[in-house]
């Protein structure tokens, strides 16, 4: 059992560019749900929505790279007052079934036939990302940062990615120590008190969903170009998903609770990964008994099997303050 290698692949992971992706993805979320009790399943088109624009506006409509940013962040807005409109004034539970509806139609819509030729149907789209990169300062070459290899394109990506990441927790520390935060807060825990204090919820709820969505495009911008390429398939519903359970790991209403989560989380689906198909390789009892396919599906069900445990125990998260916010499981 290579445990260096092990270890290799757990820090590579928890700092890589999917660890990027969900973080941002996870702070939309947390705006939304942390700090406003919004139930927003679908950021996951939001996603969609940033990562498309950057490629659409390069490969198809040959526009410059910043341009696909702009786009997409005015996508992501446009998106959120489609899907506010309509359900914000009625239950939570009615944006949670509008959204998740809305983030498997645009998934479905990108990935159809029909338009193929625009957004490269279930293939998607590649070789977007040259813009970008051109603004590399860092010369060519492999970078080894402990036990981990990087080469200049991807530490530029990370590079770029987290200092986004600690930009989007500052912007968030700011605006919940605002009145405005204040207010979203109340309406989390009475929004009829908010009310009856002359405050306009609605506008309050949708500029927390403008907001959130707006982290989720970011969140597709950087994917986009970590990868350089995009795929439908990556954002399906299960995206949203894995960014509630890194807020839910880290701790929800904490500014660096989906920072936190996203770390840990990917740090131990990949490290769990890779130890399992190590043990396959070498025999381990019970273990040698799987397969890699069988090994991949295992890992996230004992990740589940730890949130369970977690939302039993502290359901609060890691970071997360029982008496301002707790998910109680019992």
């Amino acid at each position: 059992m290579d445990w260096g290698y092990i270890f290799s692949v757990m820090i590579s992971s928890a700092f890589g560019v999917e660890a990027i992706v969900f973080g941002l993805a996870a702070i939309g979320i947390n705006m939304q749900f942390g700090y406003t009790g919004l139930l927003n399943f679908g950021q996951s088109a939001f996603m969609a929505v940033g990562g498309y624009s950057i490629a659409v506006t390069v490969v198809q409509l040959g526009l410059n790279f910043w341009v696909g940013i702009v786009i997409g962040l005015g996508g992501a807005i446009l998106l959120s007052l489609l899907l506010g409109i309509p359900t914000l004034r009625l239950r939570a539970d009615y944006l949670a079934i509008v959204t998740i509806a809305a983030s498997e139609i645009v998934r479905l819509l990108v990935r159809s036939v029909t338009f193929k030729e625009f957004f490269g149907g279930s293939d998607g789209l590649q070789s977007f990302s040259g813009g970008f990169f051109a603004l590399n300062p860092i010369p060519v070459g492999d970078y080894n940062l402990g036990p981990v290899n990087f080469s200049n394109r991807e530490l530029f990506v990370l590079t770029v990615g987290w200092v986004i990441v600690a930009l989007s927790c500052l912007l968030v520390w700011l605006l919940v120590r605002s009145p405005w935060g204040r207010v979203l807060k109340g309406i989390r825990e009475d929004e009829d008190a908010v009310r009856s204090l002359g405050k306009n919820v609605y506008l309050y709820k949708m500029q927390a969903l403008i907001i959130g969505g707006m982290f989720g495009a970011i969140a597709g911008f950087v994917y986009a170009v970590g990868n350089e390429a995009v795929s439908p398939d990556f954002f399906g519903t299960d995206s949203t998903f894995f960014a509630y359970a890194i807020l839910i790991l880290g701790g929800a209403a904490r500014v660096f609770g989906p920072v936190l989560g996203t770390v840990i989380f990917w740090a131990i689906i990949q490290g769990t990964d890779v130890f399992l198909r190590s043990g396959i390789e070498v025999g381990l009892p019970i273990i040698s008994l799987m397969n890699g396919t069988q090994a991949a599906v295992i890992r996230f069900m004992l990740v589940g099997l730890g949130i369970m445990l977690l939302m039993i125990f502290r359901p609060q998260g890691i970071l997360g303050d029982r008496k301002e916010l707790a998910l109680d499981a019992r």
